[in-house]
């Protein structure tokens, strides 16, 4: 490495390791990280990290907890993975050696066990162990030793193994195998207290999928089942989940799994319960004493247990293999229950239930877990009385003024699957009246937290309403109620919140209540005697002026879905409408704005010339082109609008992605109006010269000369004379394709967040 990449390299990694600096956009990530590869290609990348340390200090700040951006993480993650490829790199970086040591030598094992059972070139060794080649009687002598072992960990290393051999290796030995070792594994269900007992669940799981096994007559069913019955309630939870899922299963033991899943909820009814009457989860009578006892005494043994049951019932809800009948009833009481205790709204009878209520009382992680877990339920019907609670509760936690920003977040989500859920009047698509009364009442709960302090919750607000009324904004009573609050105009205010998070949000939703004919004037001027903006002003304004990318991307996305639905403000004048925003997003420097811009060109050009033909790459037919006489007024109005400016623009821009595209959409031009001999014009016309040469300074790096008025003669002699296919092969092969210096590079990361001066940073 340059000693001058040396000297900015600490300060680089210092703000990537800050979660409170902005970040460059992706594209340079990637640049970094072709720049590394490169380098550890051409010479020792221990050396490498052996000289620049604070490689390796940012490589362990990202594994600790923290509000890193999801972008730094996988850059985080992947350049980890280019020094880790390495063995000498390996075994630097690794935070403990014996773990390494033994998985290595784990499956190490297992590979000389599979190579040596395939056999010599005359077949394959009998499937009698005592016919076994002696490497292999060896390993598996050596695997029995350490199941006979009083030591966990030689036991866990020895159940590991297995693990790893039931599942890669699938040949008729493998039998034989376990049936050999099967009385040894079923020796470990009667130690108390059971050794490796997570190791054990993953074994015996890697068996029933292993074909062959699961069907033959050697004790695994019977070997689950006793496992079931002897390990805790939280290790069982996994187990029980594992041979739920499989395909192919003993109906009894499904009944037992399912039981022991069902088994933590049971409790929680029956603690909660009224009288004696049974919970209706489970058909026995009193619900199990160890997982009551589980649940009682310690509030992390509570809420693990919670919440990994309902995790698992979450998972198993929409597979085909689900227990059928299921029980949807007991189970939406239970998640009703939960959130009952958690908000202390719930009246338990008995002490069992006072006790558990205070446990959950305000227990963030239960209420995070029965909202999904609810939500997920309304795929299924219940009881009306049933269906009243939950959207009874729902109501309750969005009024809550305890609700944390995450728990809010998850019950929108949650209110939203349950409207969707909502009976229909036959004949209707309208919202049945009940629905329609619980939205009257929602409205100015939504009203209320669009006005929160907390920008987390307006954000999630806006968020809700823009699923709201893209399912429901034709239907009148959704219309009516809506119109009636005061959900749009505080919506419009949001335009101007200091979050951009919550800027963006506004913009979305704005765009989505227009698109509806939703947006109400507002009820008065901010300032006296000024005339309001219009919505697309205000969007054009924020487009041209925001400051943070969010609230700018989601312009760009409502204006292109403006166009394609062909929105009433954008019909009147879709020239003047989309030449505006072309000349704004143009100049814009988050690259995701440029590209939304080529997203919104590409539109426009669909719409004047007709989508394309086929969407197929390898599709033999080529694209027929308009006749003469349309195709001429088409390509008028592009030019009117400096598409092609904007997108020769976008074709040399310093962002891969940007210019991808730009490469794309010039070539579908190209072959929509490949087959036109009425627009030809002289390869030396001094207009295509002008242009050709003006692309050239373009290329090079000088764009201050603008194109000018075009004609489309001129525009499809360019493009004829372009290697638009070789531009996009060389854009395929690499992230940096402008700028080659790496010390340009870091500059320009630095110059972003400010580290470095502007003179000190080149511009690429």
């Amino acid at each position: 490495m340059d000693p001058e990449c040396s000297q900015l390299l600490p300060a680089l990694c210092a703000v990537l390791a800050d979660p409170r600096q902005p970040m460059v956009d992706d594209t340079c990530l990637e640049k970094l990280l072709d720049w590394f590869k490169t380098i550890t290609e051409a010479g020792s990348s221990l050396l490498l990290l052996q000289e620049n340390p604070c490689l390796v200090e940012l490589l362990c700040h990202v594994l600790k907890p923290q509000d890193l951006s999801s972008r730094v993480l996988s850059f985080s993650l992947r350049l980890t993975g280019v020094f880790a490829a390495q063995e000498d790199c390996f075994q630097y970086l690794q935070g403990d050696s014996s773990l390494f040591v033994a998985s290595a030598a784990g499956q190490l094992l297992v590979h000389i066990l599979s190579l040596s059972m395939r056999g010599p070139a005359e077949g394959p060794p009998g499937l009698q162990a005592d016919d076994w080649p002696p490497c292999a009687q060896k390993i598996v002598g050596h695997i029995e030793e350490s199941l006979r072992s009083t030591a966990t960990p030689q036991i866990t290393q020895a159940l590991n193994v297995l693990t790893t051999t039931f599942s890669h290796c699938h040949d008729p030995w493998t039998q034989v195998l376990w049936v050999q070792l099967h009385p040894l594994v079923a020796v470990l269900l009667q130690k108390d207290p059971m050794p490796a007992a997570h190791s054990l669940v993953d074994l015996l799981l890697s068996v029933a999928r292993s074909p062959g096994l699961s069907s033959s007559s050697c004790g695994l069913w019977e070997t689950l089942a006793q496992t079931l019955s002897h390990l805790s309630p939280t290790q069982a939870g996994l187990l029980a989940l594992g041979i739920l899922k499989l395909q192919d299963c003993p109906q009894a033991l499904r009944a037992q799994a399912f039981a022991v899943l069902l088994q933590p909820l049971a409790c929680v009814l029956q603690a909660t319960a009224q009288g004696p009457e049974p919970s209706g989860l489970l058909d026995s009578t009193a619900a199990d004493s160890v997982t009551a006892d589980m649940l009682l005494p310690s509030k992390a043994a509570c809420v693990g247990l919670l919440c990994q049951t309902l995790a698992h019932l979450e998972l198993l809800l929409p597979l085909p293999q689900r227990p059928c009948p299921w029980p949807q009833a007991p189970l939406l009481g239970a998640a009703v229950t939960l959130l009952q205790l958690c908000r202390g709204s719930g009246s338990p009878a008995s002490d069992a239930g006072r006790q558990l209520c205070a446990l959950l009382l305000g227990c963030v992680r239960v209420q995070r877990a029965a909202l999904d877990f609810l939500g997920t339920l309304s795929q299924e019907t219940g009881p009306p009385e049933l269906v009243t609670q939950v959207f009874a509760v729902l109501l309750e936690y969005l009024r809550s003024p305890d609700s944390s920003p995450t728990v809010l977040k998850k019950a929108f989500q949650a209110t939203f699957r349950w409207l969707l859920s909502s009976p229909r009047t036959p004949g209707c698509s309208d919202l049945d009246s009940h629905t329609l009364l619980f939205l009257r009442e929602l409205l100015p709960v939504l009203q209320k937290r669009l006005c929160s302090p907390c920008w987390e919750v307006r954000d999630s607000g806006l968020e809700f309403l823009t699923q709201m009324t893209r399912r429901w904004g034709g239907q009148a009573g959704f219309r009516h109620a809506l119109l009636a609050s005061e959900v749009p105009r505080l919506t419009e205010q949001l335009l101007r919140d200091p979050e951009s998070y919550v800027r963006a949000s506004s913009v979305t939703a704005m765009g989505q209540l227009s698109s509806q004919g939703l947006c109400v004037p507002p009820a008065g001027p901010e300032h006296p005697g000024s005339q309001q903006k219009s919505l697309l002003g205000e969007l054009l304004h924020i487009l041209s002026t925001d400051s943070e990318g969010f609230p700018r991307r989601a312009v760009m996305q409502v204006f292109t879905q403006w166009l394609r639905d062909s929105h009433a403000d954008v019909v009147g004048d879709t020239e003047q409408f989309v030449a505006g925003v072309l000349q704004v997003a143009g100049q814009d420097l988050d690259w995701e704005v440029r590209a939304q811009g080529l997203e919104l060109a590409l539109v426009f050009l669909e719409q004047m010339l007709g989508p394309p033909r086929s969407h197929c790459p390898y599709a033999v037919t080529p694209p027929v082109a308009a006749p003469a006489g349309p195709l001429t007024q088409a390509l008028q109005s592009l030019c009117r609008v400096r598409l092609f400016e904007f997108a020769f623009r976008a074709l040399f821009d310093c962002d891969r992605p940007v210019a991808q595209k730009s490469c794309d959409l010039l070539l579908l031009l190209r072959a929509k109006t490949a087959s036109s001999s009425s627009l030809q014009e002289p390869r030396s016309s001094p207009d295509v010269a002008s242009v050709e040469a003006a692309l050239q300074r373009w290329r090079a790096g000088d764009q201050a000369q603008p194109l000018g008025d075009l004609e489309p003669e001129v525009v499809l002699a360019v493009l004829r004379s372009m290697d638009l296919e070789g531009l996009r092969g060389a854009l395929a092969e690499s992230s940096d394709h402008v700028e080659k210096s790496p010390q340009s590079l870091l500059q320009d990361m630095l110059a972003t967040v400010g580290i470095l001066g502007e003179n000190e940073a080149d511009c690429y």
